[in-house]
Formats: structure tokens, sequence, C-alpha cells
């Protein structure tokens, strides 16, 4: 029982949509019908107004982190399962018909949940990725790879299974972006 119980409010506490909520509340806008339509932070960004963009990037990576640390220090043995449903939850709410965001925040705030060094490792590629191309889809793609493969290279194959899973999730969710990237015609994006 208690690891359905973990399980749904993981999800149904990813699957809170930040951006949808504050850029109607606050920009009177839908942001499915703005740029690629996704309720994810870099999509917020666009629709022209920074404060609302990064409360979303802050709001869905907390969101993520308070079932996780709860889980982490109540429950361990339901770590994972708490991680994996909070994601799915961001990328599938099932009152958004599953279409919700591409999992970044949702993936750091698990990062930052379980290791911090993990998402300083994620933060660190992300920003050095951006730094050289501008592209968050290519900064968050990388940043993503980044951690299996340093548990790869630790010898922690347990957890670098884990997070494989959600890096091939979020290769997933960014199989258009790859596509605009090939092509070369991915959108830079501005944060600041």
């Amino acid at each position: 029982m208690d690891v359905l119980i973990i399980a749904i409010t993981s999800y149904l506490m990813g699957s809170i949509p930040f951006g949808l909520i504050l850029t109607k509340f606050f920009l009177k806008k839908n942001i499915r019908e703005i740029g690629s339509g996704n309720i994810g932070a870099t999509n917020v960004l666009r629709a022209g107004n920074k404060v609302v963009g990064y409360t979303t990037l802050i709001l869905d990576v907390l969101k993520t982190i308070a079932p996780v640390v709860y889980v982490k220090f109540n429950f361990p043995d339901f770590l994972y399962i708490a991680s994996l449903c909070s994601f799915l939850g961001h990328v599938f709410p099932f009152w958004l018909k599953f279409r919700g965001g591409k999992g970044v925040a949702s993936y750091l705030g698990i990062l930052f949940a379980i290791n911090i060094y993990f998402g300083l490792i994620f933060v660190i590629s992300w920003l050095i990725i951006f730094t050289i191309s501008r592209f968050s889809s290519l900064s968050s793609l990388v940043a993503s790879a980044s951690i299996p493969i340093y548990l790869v290279i630790i010898a922690n194959f347990d957890d670098a299974i884990f997070f494989t899973t959600i890096f091939v999730l979020i290769f997933f969710t960014h199989r258009e972006n790859i596509k605009r990237l090939k092509n070369n015609e991915e959108t830079k994006t501005k944060i600041y």
C-alpha cells in the first residue's frame, strides 16, 4: 500500500503544470499556443516574461524535490519509484491529455534530491554547453547524459541504469528538437 500511495502522490505532484498556470494567471496567455506549445520553462521564456519563466523553472524543480526528499528519508526503498513517478507526472500529466513538459526541470529536481553533486554536475554541464551553443535543448540533452556517464565511470552501475532510463525518456521528449538541431533549424534561447 505504501508504494502505491507514494507512486500516485509523486505522480500528482509532478503533474502540476506550473508553466500553464503562471502564464494564464500573470500573462493572460495559453502557453500551449506559444512557441513549441510546451508547458516547460524554456517555452514560458518565449512568452516574453523572464520572471514567469524562471519562476516556472524553480517550481518545476521544487515539485519534484518535495516528494523525492520525503521518500528518501522516510521510505528509502521506494526512492526511485517516487523519482520516476514525479518525472512521468511532469511529462505525461493526465489532466493535460498526457502532454506536459520535457522533463528537464523535473530531472534536475530528482538529481538534487538524491545527491546534490549529481545536480551540480548537471548544472555545470548545461552551462558549459549552453555558453558554447546557446541551444537549451542541446544543453539539456548533454547535461542529462552526463549523469549516467559519470556513474558508469565511477562504477555505480545500479544508479546508472535508473538515470540512463530517465535520459532515454528525455531523449524521447526532445525528438523534435533533435531533428531541428540536425537540420540546423533549432531556435537559440535567451536566458537573460
